[in-house]
């Protein structure tokens, strides 16, 4: 497996195309590009087949987040996940927040996840949406 940290060569074909095996979406690749710029984008090939990606959104001080923690089905449960959790923590200079999908909760508990603070969501306005 080669990962890879801060995987500038990350297009958004290839995320789109990752993405839609795991968590099928209508994703725009202008919109799509221009998101993958402002991460910090850890990666996971089986030869040069992306198989994991974990995205880092951080303001580098008080913040950071994961965006999504992504493998592919056929892949999961070989240790992938839990390689760009670690590496993701060697990584970014802040503490990460995230939310977790019921069910996940055992994964990233395994992984010295501590649970805290509930999420919320609030959605953008439509209008907002569309610019």
């Amino acid at each position: 497996m080669d990962y890879r940290v801060d995987d500038k060569k990350l297009t958004a074909w290839t995320f789109i195309s990752f993405a839609n095996q795991v968590w099928q979406g209508d994703y725009d690749v202008e919109k799509t590009q221009m998101a993958l710029s402002r991460t910090l984008n850890i990666t996971a090939y089986d030869d040069e087949v992306l198989v994991g990606c974990l995205r880092i959104l951080s303001d580098g001080y008080f913040f950071g987040t994961i965006t999504e923690l992504l493998v592919l089905p056929e892949y999961q449960k070989r240790g992938i996940g839990s390689r760009l959790l670690q590496l993701a923590q060697e990584n970014t200079p802040t503490m990460l927040f995230f939310g977790a999908q019921s069910g996940n909760e055992s994964f990233y508990e395994k992984n010295g996840c501590q649970k805290s603070m509930q999420s919320y969501t609030l959605m953008v306005s439509s209008t907002k949406k569309d610019n």
